[in-house]
């Protein structure tokens, strides 16, 4: 079963954008209006209709959904096939589950990534096309929560969409289609699930891929396995920031919880998150021991995005008065204002962590050093993309100079100190799926973990 599915990936060279991907599904419930419904489950801020299709009548729901964030197109490209395959491949059907499939739950931010869809895949294409919106404007994070002092009941129509979809369909797995943007292969659960540990491993060493061995993406996240982690709540958040900063959490935290929170409050489901690399460097696997500490890594990105909170301050400050008459700037100047808003109270709860835990003060394996010394640095370029989207043909001239020249700089010295190569999509989408079909096999036997 898994192996046909996944053989039949094509030789996928672009990502879809959101009017392909569209009509697609648009084709498909025509082509089959026996197997397949397609229907509109909400609207975005644009007022775009969200649509989702439902193939199968098993007894057990999956619900699957795309662009859970914006730059993050592959899981459209692994619903675009498992969609078509779900029709033509019968063995499927013994897995006895009803598919939701939303191939993109944010079509406006998704639109806003369009850029760099197409063509050859390069850092310096994709940061300059990259958009992501704050942490309280992304679907994945603006689910009701109350926890303490933090309480948040301003979900986003897109949110509210998936909350419906939730609600009616009542599913037992849910798959947030994520994925990074330089690194190794990571997985989130739920809950801890022992069974698919290797099996998820398996998974990313059959496609010759890396299993992230750096830093997790916060400190506070517990690890199951090897590249394997429980995903993080509002809770531990609330928690490290009480217990790293002097601030109420709460001033701190913008948005809710996450889909898979919620899901699993009001559904009992169970959540799987893949989190895939468009390019990787060999480093980001090696275990061996470095020559720095823990701490003194997670000290150096610090102060490595520090220095680029920095910068973009004083760029921003001298371009703000002519940004902002840019109407159609206003996704990006909430980005940025965003960050600069947010970013140095987490930046100090990190350094007040590094300085304080213990277990910092170990030598840090190569790939956590590499981590912390190359890999971060991706994104802090990431994030000079959309000061740069933010202020270019806005009359900043100098400072829009000045911006593009640090961001080509830096990708130039990126890369420089890399051996990296770029992932074909075909092989992301391969992860994606066989990570799927390894968890609804789990779940289908009738127990959970």
């Amino acid at each position: 079963m898994s192996e046909g599915l996944l053989e039949s990936v094509p030789d996928y060279r672009e990502f879809y954008t959101v009017d392909e991907l569209n009509s697609s599904s648009e084709e498909l419930a025509l082509r089959h209006p026996d197997k397949v419904s397609l229907t509109t489950i909400g609207k975005a801020r644009s007022g775009e209709k969200i649509q989702a299709l439902k193939i199968g009548s098993g007894k057990k729901v999956a619900l699957m959904f795309g662009f859970p964030h914006p730059n993050e197109p592959i899981g459209s490209m692994t619903l675009e096939h498992l969609s078509n395959r779900l029709v033509e491949d019968t063995s499927l059907d013994s897995l006895d589950y009803t598919w939701y499939l939303v191939k993109c739950i944010d079509p406006d931010g998704a639109r806003l990534n369009e850029g760099w869809f197409k063509g050859r895949f390069t850092p310096l294409k994709y940061a300059l096309g990259y958009y992501r919106p704050p942490l309280q404007q992304q679907v994945e994070w603006t689910f009701p929560i109350e926890y303490k002092t933090h309480v948040w009941k301003k979900p986003l129509p897109e949110t509210k969409a998936l909350m419906g979809l939730i609600n009616m369909a009542k599913p037992q797995f849910m798959y947030s289609l994520h994925n990074s943007g330089f690194g190794g292969v990571y997985f989130f659960l739920s809950e801890p699930c022992r069974p698919l540990y290797s099996r998820l491993q398996t998974v990313v060493k059959n496609e010759g891929l890396p299993l992230h061995s750096g830093e997790p993406e916060s400190p506070y996240m517990k690890r199951y396995s090897r590249a394997i982690f429980e995903s993080p709540t509002v809770a531990q958040e609330y928690e490290f920031l009480n217990k790293n900063t002097g601030e109420d959490p709460a001033e701190l935290m913008a948005g809710g919880s996450s889909s898979g929170e919620y899901a699993r409050r009001v559904a009992g489901t169970f959540t799987l998150i893949c989190e895939m690399p468009y390019f990787y460097d060999p480093r980001i696997e090696d275990a061996s021991l470095s020559d720095v500490t823990r701490k003194e890594a997670c000290l150096y990105d610090a102060k490595c995005t520090e220095e680029i909170l920095d910068f973009t301050k004083r760029v921003y400050s001298k371009a703000r008065k002519l940004v902002k008459s840019h109407r159609d700037r206003r996704p990006f100047i909430d980005s940025v204002e965003s960050r600069l808003r947010t970013l140095p109270e987490y930046l100090e709860a990190q350094r007040n962590w590094a300085i304080t835990d213990k277990t910092m003060t170990r030598k840090a394996t190569v790939a956590e050093k590499f981590d912390s010394f190359t890999a971060m640095r991706f994104y802090d370029v990431l994030n000079l993309g959309m000061l740069y989207r933010c202020i270019v043909d806005t009359g900043n001239e100098q400072a829009e100079e000045q911006v593009l020249r640090h961001i080509k700089e830096d990708i130039r010295d990126f890369t420089k100190q890399l051996s990296f190569r770029v992932i074909p999509i075909r092989s992301l989408v391969r992860v994606q799926l066989g990570s799927a079909l390894a968890t609804a096999r789990q779940l289908s036997k009738g127990t959970r973990c």
